[in-house]
């Protein structure tokens, strides 16, 4: 009896496996890995450059920014947030 239980449990051991037995995963193992290499590749080379560009950008419309926020905090009045704007903008080109 032990003989027969371990005969048919071998023989239903590749139809239980539905295919995904021994070798049928292929070449298929490596999609994963390389797609989350390309994920960190393009965040190594990208990253650096948007970081760089905003920064720039950040660095050129600071004293723009301050300007604009003592004028909406009452801090200055237009006629003098206009000359300062002006004074700044002549200065950067």
């Amino acid at each position: 009896m032990l003989t027969t239980l371990t005969s048919n449990a071998a023989l239903a051991a590749p139809a239980m496996m539905h295919g995904w037995g021994y070798g049928g995963a292929g070449a298929w193992f490596l999609i994963f890995p390389l797609f989350w290499l390309a994920v960190i590749v393009l965040f190594i080379f990208l990253g650096p450059r948007r970081w760089r560009r905003n920064h720039q950008w950040h660095q050129d419309q600071g004293a723009e920014a301050v300007l604009r926020e003592r004028y909406a905090r009452g801090e200055i009045d237009e006629t003098e947030y206009r000359a300062r704007l002006e004074v700044l903008r002549s200065g950067q080109k």
